[in-house]
Formats: C-alpha cells, sequence, structure tokens
C-alpha cells in the first residue's frame, strides 16, 4: 500500500505540472490572437516589426496555436488518465489474485494393528511337559507335528543308562501332554496294557486315536477301543475325559486307570 500512495503523489504532482504549463500556453495564445484598436482614419495600425534574431541571439520560444494547445492538452490528460487507471488494476488485480488451493493426492495411513496373530501362533506349536530322567526336564515349546523325540532332545535327552522301551518316539506330541521318561507308572496302575502287549503310552489323544493306539491303553481291549470309536462317531469329538463313563464297559474302575494316560 505505501507503494501504491507514492506513485499516486508523483502522478498527482505531474498532473498539476502540466496543466499549469497548459494554463501559460493558452493565456499566451490568447494575448497574441487579440484584434489591434482601429486608427482614426479607419486603417489598421502598422504591425511592429518584429526584429529578427542574430547568430548570437537566443532562438526564439516556440508558440502553439489555442487549438494546438488544446490538442496536446486532452492528449496529456488522456495518457495520465491511462497511466492512472493502469497503475490502480494492476494492485487491485495483484490484491485480488486467488491462491491456488494445494492440490495433492491424500495418503491415509492405516493404524489399524494386525490381529492375525496369536491364534496363528498357538496353532502353529505345542507345549508340552517333559519330565523323569531327563537332562533338562521342564515345559517344551515345539512346532505342531513336532514327536515325542524332538521333546525328548529339548530336554536335552535321556540320562544314561534309561530304557526308552516304553515310549513311542515316532508319535506326533499333543498339546499339554506330559512325557514321562524312565519312571515307573503311578501305583495301581499296569505297566502293559492288556490288549495288544504294546508298551503303554504315555498319552493317547481319545478324538484322534484310532483301534490299535486304544487298545494300548490299560484295562482297554478290543471291545472297549471298538465302543471308544463308536461312542465318537455318534457324539462326536469328547470334550473331558469324563465322558469315557457313558462308553459301553467303561467303570470308575477303569476311568482311574485311563486318566493319566489320555488327553483330548
Amino acid at each position: 500500500m505505501a507503494g501504491r500512495s507514492g506513485r499516486r503523489t508523483v502522478l498527482d504532482e505531474t498532473v498539476a505540472r502540466r496543466l499549469a504549463l497548459l494554463g501559460a500556453e493558452l493565456d499566451r495564445a490568447k494575448g497574441l490572437t487579440a484584434a489591434p484598436p482601429a486608427g482614426g482614419d479607419g486603417e489598421a495600425a502598422p504591425r511592429a516589426a518584429v526584429p529578427t534574431p542574430g547568430r548570437h541571439a537566443a532562438p526564439g520560444r516556440l508558440t502553439l496555436s489555442a487549438a494546438q494547445v488544446a490538442v496536446v492538452g486532452t492528449l496529456v490528460i488522456t495518457l495520465i488518465g491511462a497511466g492512472a487507471w493502469w497503475l490502480g488494476s494492476g494492485d487491485e488485480a495483484r490484491v485480488a489474485q486467488p491462491v491456488a488451493p494445494a492440490t495433492g493426492n491424500l495418503v491415509s495411513v492405516s493404524t489399524a494393528p494386525a490381529v492375525a496373530g496369536d491364534a496363528s501362533t498357538a496353532a502353529a506349536s505345542v507345549t508340552v511337559d517333559v519330565a523323569g530322567k531327563v537332562r533338562r526336564p521342564g515345559i517344551a515349546v515345539l512346532d505342531a507335528g513336532s514327536r515325542v523325540v524332538d521333546a525328548l532332545e529339548a530336554a536335552g535327552g535321556a540320562r544314561a543308562g534309561v530304557d526308552l522301551t516304553a515310549l513311542n518316539l515316532a508319535r506326533v506330541l499333543v498339546d499339554g501332554e506330559q512325557i514321562l521318561v524312565g519312571v515307573d507308572p503311578p501305583s495301581g496302575v499296569a505297566a502293559t496294557a492288556t490288549g495288544s502287549g504294546a508298551p503303554v503310552p504315555t498319552q493317547v489323544n481319545l478324538n484322534t486315536a484310532d483301534q490299535v493306539a486304544l487298545e494300548s491303553l490299560p484295562g482297554v481291549g478290543p471291545v472297549t477301543a471298538q465302543a471308544i470309536l463308536t461312542w465318537r462317531s455318534e457324539h462326536g469329538a469328547f470334550t473331558s475325559v469324563d465322558q469315557l463313563l457313558d462308553v459301553d464297559g467303561i467303570g470308575e474302575a477303569t476311568l482311574a486307570k485311563l486318566t493319566p494316560y489320555v488327553t483330548l
């Protein structure tokens, strides 16, 4: 705004000077064209001789007629008005110039946390308890599909002289089971199966075991094993070990023998 006010002040001063010069030229032109007074005899008075300037005389000033002065004044006023309009319109254009809005693609960042972790991790591993005569007894977390031999290695292996024939080292581990290495079964539980004569496994999954695996359990023969399979096909998976009481041929005594060796 300060620059604009300065330009208008200079413009006003220029207009004032031009108008003053034009007024002086008009007054001078009117004095030269005035009619001379008439003489007594009706003849015009003789015009005074205009001296011709010499070589060293100062040159005369250019004299304009009234019509010429009017034309020049009109042109000057028109030019001054055009300049004033241009200066004013330039400032208004600069002030009114719109600011272009920012046009950028907005990128949305997703902050939602990933939730596909815990369930898949739990399903991809099994946790077992390795107890008995091993170098590092305790809890072992292994990949799903691992076998008894993998759990034994995770516990540091069996101690020297331990008989592993009672363990099925190739059996697939079940999450939450306990593996007993080189220790006697609980009191009152037979060390071997009465059906097939195979060594008693650590634990058998009631929902996935076949006829042979079920017959390896203490107190379970071919008839009882088939009864377990029939119940499972009719009612679905076992949800509790105590549901074995619903199977034909299994009572409280047999359930007490089976509980340490079965899982779900």
